[in-house]
């Protein structure tokens, strides 16, 4: 009798078990709800691509040279939807488990303790490094269609302008999930194709400048090398959706006969051809009309017409908005997560209000402390997101798949390998030179 009384207990304590896990799972912000259109995917994949790393890449072809710099577009380009690609297969290579986390890929490529070790870190960095850039050009943004709409008006402090634009995300960021952010996420979408055109639209309009060089401005053989690096991080950071694809693919449903990598490749693809109208006209385009004259931010160099300009830099904002969402969407599941599971806080709207205001409110701080975003650019884009954009997800492919030796899926993991791991290395030191000389004349909050 005892023992049937025993086991009785175990299975309905085991079913509480499953129960709450369950009942945590919905509650959760990526896991929550699963109905998303393979469309989602796409304005997802959309917004969290083309960030504000587009306007920063004429000037970084013109610390590339045309070259290099059209050459290193493209193989981006190439090698981050080869990598997409692979991040969508295994989503669901599993029978019947889905890995919604980047970190539950690597904790199964990896094991359990490593793959946490070797993931978390660095989709953190990532994401809240984004995030705090953001912040930076949120504020940029505000502060640039200030002084266009009202050049004769009193200056106010970007640091001003970045907490204007945090105050959009102390409400916005209590949306609880995905799905919720949709329409946000749209309508970024559609401002990054717009700010992008017009971008380009108005290099033409404006037309190649007089006595336009497209030699490289640093006088020094070193200056020439290390605004090369600073450049490759920049182009690094462009391309970098993937830290968001799985937790973006866990919202689509799926079904063993309809699995989900179907319409989110859709999405993807739909979205990787957006990309390429918005990085490669502006890029280029941008370059040609302006030579190494160009400012690392091309609406600076188009100064005219003040209503476009104003416009695009409205745009930007609005674009930058859904980014922070998107990004920031990962960062509060796991807090949550830890919460919730580790520290047994019970599931509450309370709990979420306070996570998510602390979170919003430290990356602004950050932000009005630190507010050189070229450099930030180059460091973070170098050091974060060459890996989890260009080789992790070969390397967990090589370990999970185990190809044949110089078989073509063999070879070309390991090019990518190769080619993630010099950017890994060359760019942050370029981005962080960068800051150095930023920091030499920078006065704090200022």
């Amino acid at each position: 009798m005892g023992t049937e009384s025993a086991n009785d207990h175990n299975f309905s304590s085991r079913n509480e078990t499953v129960k709450r896990e369950r009942q945590i799972d919905e509650w959760l912000p990526i896991t929550s709800e699963r109905n998303a259109k393979w469309w989602y995917s796409a304005f997802h994949n959309v917004t969290a691509m083309v960030g504000a790393g587009v306007l920063g890449l004429p000037y970084a072809m013109s610390q590339l040279g045309w070259g290099p710099g059209v050459t290193v577009l493209v193989l981006s380009w190439i090698i981050t939807l080869y990598t997409l690609w692979q991040m969508v297969e295994m989503h669901e290579m599993v029978p019947g488990k889905r890995f919604d986390r980047y970190h539950e890929l690597g904790q199964h490529a990896f094991g359990e303790k490593l793959g946490l070790y070797i993931v978390v870190p660095q989709q953190l960095v990532v994401e809240i490094g984004v995030n705090i850039v953001y912040m930076v050009t949120g504020g940029k943004s505000l502060q640039k269609f200030h002084d266009t709409v009202c050049p004769s008006c009193k200056k106010i402090k970007l640091t001003f302008f970045i907490m204007i634009f945090a105050s959009v995300h102390f409400v916005l960021s209590h949306l609880p999930n995905f799905n919720s952010i949709a329409g946000v996420s749209l309508a970024a979408a559609v401002m990054s194709l717009s700010y992008s055109t017009i971008a380009w639209a108005a290099s033409v309009h404006k037309g190649v400048q007089e006595n336009v060089q497209y030699g490289y401005l640093a006088e020094s053989t070193a200056g020439k090398v290390f605004n090369f690096f600073n450049a490759l991080g920049n182009v690094a950071f462009a391309y970098a959706g993937h830290n968001v694809v799985l937790e973006i693919q866990a919202t689509i449903p799926s079904k063993p006969e309809k699995p989900s990598k179907v319409p989110m490749w859709r999405g993807v693809v739909l979205a990787y051809i957006v990309v390429a109208l918005c990085y490669f006209p502006v890029s280029l385009i941008g370059y040609w009309m302006f030579g190494n004259a160009v400012k690392d931010d091309i609406l600076i160099s188009l100064e005219k017409p003040a209503w476009l300009i104003a416009m695009a830099n409205m745009f930007v904002v609005f674009h930058v908005i859904g980014s922070y969402q998107v990004y920031a969407m990962p960062v509060f599941d796991m807090i949550e997560t830890v919460m919730v599971k580790k520290l047994n806080f019970k599931p509450s709207t309370m709990l979420r209000f306070v996570v998510r205001n602390v979170y919003v409110a430290f990356t602004m701080f950050i932000a009005i402390t630190f507010p050189f975003f070229n450099g930030l650019l180059g460091f973070f884009g170098g050091f974060a997101f060459a890996p989890t954009t260009y080789f992790l997800p070969c390397i967990m492919w090589l370990a999970i798949y185990k190809p044949k030796r110089f078989s073509l899926s063999w070879c070309t993991n390991w090019i990518c390998i190769v080619l993630g791991l010099c950017l890994m290395i060359l760019a942050p030191i370029g981005g962080l030179r960068t800051i150095i000389i930023e920091a030499k004349t920078y006065k704090f909050y200022s």
